[in-house]
């Protein structure tokens, strides 16, 4: 077995921390990589098996360039086995930057005068949600900045409000969280309102330096934030998307620390995280933060590939805080789902003013400013599947469920084809002539060479596309 299959229950409070920053950096200190080592430890991932706390600490200390262009290569063999070419697109829509919190790298702290605060009302959300429809997007995140007014019960007003909207051809088959820890109960509200991953970013492992960079708030919490996910867990959101901004301390224990959050969700609940995310710091309202720690782009491209060999089966998320070149490089070595045509000022989608960005109206400063059609021409141009599907979590195949099938790698039995489905519906629907003659020629092309079980079914399946009909999936 992969992961110990005991579970147990918690209290709606926090539990023991399972961070130990003193075993961290002990595993990196003990860490002495070889050859050997290395290439035994690439293979074993391959092979689609967790790597342990020691072996992820040996990449980690890998210097030299030969091996780390293995770990590249590995990882990117491994990304093709288990996701093969799809990459999901999804988009960010900002519902309020109200917050409570102090974080010194942060637009949104309390003690930045210079934001400017927003709470979309119910208008301004239908606006924004139609915008991204009429853009090809079935999939979003809600982000609320932490403050009493994001109350779980508002938040599931909101998430409802959302699935709601059409627009044409156009809805949102899935809606996922990025809001503040909460209680059990208040995570029971917000599942019933049929929301889909629900994001906590511990933001840094490092304890002490938690505490330096988050200077007061509810947020200052380190250990009430570690816990949060247990509670999700608790009250059965067993979809849960985990995270560091990298820049607030060194990388190399950041990335080991995920890891071990990866290990107590597995030996807690026999599930890991849906997905893992690793943004990295930039610009912001009146940023205050240290540059010390800072992630060059050739560390960042290699803690990219060792969070793919590591965890084989959880999803990366890669952002639009990246520039394009980073963006197009790290999508090689294991990234699954990116954002794109992405912004993030209040009510920016409607008032399309990406190319004018106000920090002092946004969380951070985006760096890849394309349009959803751009990033899908290019994803296309490379032979990568753009992928719109939800079809895992509608038909139950999430937490444990999608354990038994992503583990062993069998996922990709439904994500090549349902990826290529919601692609041919993109197609039908938005885009231009150009597009839709290279998309078709590539889901074709797909389909001759790809690992689609029952291509006779797959096929009446687009045609009905074609036909107009729409949400198919297997």
């Amino acid at each position: 077995m992969i992961y110990n299959t005991q579970t147990y229950k918690i209290k709606d409070e926090a539990m023991k921390p399972f961070i130990d920053s003193k075993e961290i950096h002990n595993f990196l200190e003990n860490a002495k990589p070889t050859k050997k080592k290395v290439r035994e430890i690439i293979a074993k991932s391959l092979n689609k098996n967790r790597l342990s706390l020691a072996e992820t600490a040996i990449l980690i200390k890998t210097k030299e360039p030969e091996l780390i262009e293995e770990i590249k290569q590995g990882a990117k063999t491994l990304k093709n086995n288990v996701y093969g070419d799809r990459i999901v697109l999804f988009a960010p829509l900002y519902i309020g930057n109200l917050c409570t919190n102090n974080c010194q790298y942060c637009g949104f702290r309390i003690s930045n005068k210079k934001q400017q605060r927003k709470t979309l009302n119910r208008e301004e959300i239908h606006k924004e949600v139609k915008m991204l429809q009429d853009t090809g997007h079935k999939r979003l995140i809600l982000v609320y900045g932490e403050h009493p007014r994001y109350s779980p019960k508002y938040i599931a007003e909101t998430v409802k409000e959302v699935y709601k909207i059409k627009s044409g051809n156009g809805e949102i088959r899935r809606v996922n969280i990025n809001a503040a820890p909460q209680t059990i109960e208040g995570f029971k509200i917000i599942k019933k309102s049929g929301i889909g991953t629900y994001q906590v970013f511990q933001e840094t492992y490092h304890p002490e330096t938690y505490l330096k960079v988050h200077k007061s708030g509810s947020k200052r919490n380190f250990n009430n934030r570690l816990t949060s996910l247990d509670r999700a867990q608790e009250a059965l959101i067993d979809d849960v998307g985990i995270g560091v901004l990298f820049g607030l301390y060194d990388w190399k224990y950041e990335v080991l620390a995920l890891i071990r959050h990866v290990n107590h969700f597995e030996k807690v609940y026999n599930v890991g995280p849906h997905t893992i995310s690793f943004p990295r710091i930039q610009n912001a309202s009146s940023l205050d933060i240290d540059e010390k720690y800072f992630v060059s782009d050739e560390n960042f491209v290699k803690l990219v590939a060792i969070l793919r060999l590591a965890v084989p089966y959880t999803g990366l998320i890669l952002t639009a805080r990246e520039p394009e070149k980073i963006r197009d490089e790290v999508l090689t070595y294991g990234v699954s789902q990116i954002d794109g045509g992405t912004n993030i000022q209040m009510s920016g989608y409607s008032k399309n003013n990406i190319n004018n960005q106000n920090l002092d109206k946004e969380q951070f400063k985006i760096s890849d400013t394309r349009s959803l059609e751009e990033i899908i021409s290019e994803l296309i141009d490379t032979d990568y599947l753009p992928s719109f599907c939800t079809a895992c979590y509608r038909l139950g195949r999430t937490g444990e469920h999608f354990m038994e099938f992503s583990v062993p790698g069998f996922i990709k039995r439904y994500c090549e084809p349902n990826a290529m489905l919601t692609l041919a519906e993109y197609l039908e629907d938005y885009a231009n002539d150009k597009i839709k003659e290279k998309g078709y020629k590539l889901i074709y092309k797909k389909i001759e060479t790809g690992t689609i079980k029952n291509k006779s079914m797959f096929i009446k399946k687009l045609k009905k596309i074609k036909n107009g009909e729409r949400d198919l999936y297997f």
